[in-house]
């Protein structure tokens, strides 16, 4: 075993364990696991936790290296692990210096820098990505907005972007590499731009990737903020059919004193309007959320009006977040609910969830849909609704399929 990474959290995590390995590897590493950490709820690094031990207790000989969020945000949690041999910074992690630096005899077990000196954000040139049939492309990282609920900016640091151009040369390349879908990912890559010489924006971005690689079959966005959405964005959307219809919001919740209190920057209509703004122009458009339940002071109305999103803006895939209290965050300091109150209402969005996907998934069925083989036996639609395969394809490869029927969770193809 040379360097193995395990994952934890966003896409934009899955694109920098490719970088991660690399790096390591240049830098000489070899019998190594690399724990890529989350930090957005306390679960996350529970979980983180308990892989290392377990990484430890099955492989006692390998050197264990720590790092991503968690490790950037409470790296004493880390470095109190005797499982974990170094524990590595968010910043350090992507250079070869880095790694070379845990590789000196004597170095301390930990280097975790600043994350907010980090003035900018370089492309990463990853050539392939193991065992994927998409192309993830880290366009933007960190964040300048300060919602009471998060600490990832004190894991990611200030906005910055990758400049335009080497965005598409790196698209270009994975493309002529055999990748017919590429994600743009970041942590608010709706903030994209702000920080580069004219100030473009992600819709600029779309734009110049989809003229500028014209065999580039399918784009896709991670998520996004609505409220920074721009008109060149809507408009890719309304006139390129390879940028997917499909969009996953950023929305937390449904009420406007909640969001007032989780310093938001839109309101509950905004969110609705959005989502109908998007369908005028792309009627096949399919939304994902990110929902928090039982965030601090939320009654039970509030939370109702959060859970009615789900049919106002015609959600299909929710990712629900119990409220987890962060360190050092405004909402850890505001007056909690009860743990039972706070799972009760996870576990009723995420039933409410269910049915709208099992909604959407009575509609898809008698469809023609585009597929993009994950697996040998499973693949995503253009609206990254999962689809079982009726027979065997290559990864990779994008087949026009009809789906036959549905189990609940998936499409099932003819």
């Amino acid at each position: 075993m040379s360097v193995e990474v395990v994952t934890f959290g966003c896409r934009l995590n899955s694109a920098e364990s490719e970088v991660i390995r690399r790096e390591a590897e240049r830098a000489g590493f070899s019998d190594t696991v690399v724990v890529n950490t989350c930090a957005v709820t306390a679960e996350a690094v529970r979980q983180a936790r308990q892989t290392i031990r377990a990484l430890r207790r099955d492989r006692p000989q390998a050197k264990i290296v720590v790092t991503g969020c968690a490790a950037q945000t409470e790296p004493q949690t880390f470095i109190a692990m005797a499982e974990a041999n170094h524990v590595l910074g968010n910043a350090e992690k992507l250079t070869v210096d880095g790694w070379a630096r845990l590789d000196i005899h004597d170095s301390p077990k930990a280097i975790v820098n600043d994350i907010m000196a980090v003035k900018e954000s370089a492309a990463h040139l990853i050539e392939a990505f193991a065992g994927r049939s998409r192309a993830f492309v880290q366009v933007q990282n960190g964040c300048d907005h300060r919602c009471t609920f998060c600490i990832i900016p004190y894991g990611r640091g200030n906005s910055r972007s990758v400049p335009m151009g080497s965005v598409v040369d790196d698209i270009r390349r994975l493309v002529a590499n055999g990748y017919g879908e590429i994600v743009l990912t970041g942590v608010d890559i709706t903030s994209y731009g702000a920080d580069l010489p004219g100030a473009p924006k992600l819709g600029a971005l779309v734009k110049q990737i989809l003229k500028h690689v014209p065999e580039l079959k399918r784009l896709r966005l991670s998520s996004i903020d609505s409220v920074e959405a721009d008109r060149d964005l809507f408009d890719a959307l309304a006139s390129d059919a390879r940028l997917m219809p499909h969009l996953h919001l950023s929305l937390q919740s449904g009420d406007d004193l909640i969001l007032k209190r989780m310093k938001r920057r839109h309101l509950r209509a905004d969110a609705i309007a959005f989502c109908a703004q998007v369908r005028r122009l792309r009627p096949d458009t399919a939304f994902g959320a990110d929902l928090i339940a039982g965030f601090p002071t939320e009654t039970g109305d509030m939370f109702a009006r959060s859970s009615a999103l789900v049919e106002e803006c015609g959600l299909t895939y929710l990712h629900v977040f119990p409220f987890s209290p962060r360190p050092g965050t405004p909402a850890a300091r505001m007056p909690q609910l009860p743990r039972s109150v706070v799972k009760d209402r996870a576990r009723r969005l995420r039933e409410r969830g269910a049915l709208a996907l099992s909604r959407h998934l009575d509609r898809e069925v008698g469809a023609t849909r585009r597929v993009l083989a994950e697996s040998n036996d499973l693949g995503r639609t253009e609206q990254f609704t999962q689809v079982r395969l009726a027979t065997p394809a290559e990864p990779g490869t994008i087949l026009d399929l009809k789906m036959a029927a549905h189990d609940g969770r998936r499409l099932l193809a003819a």
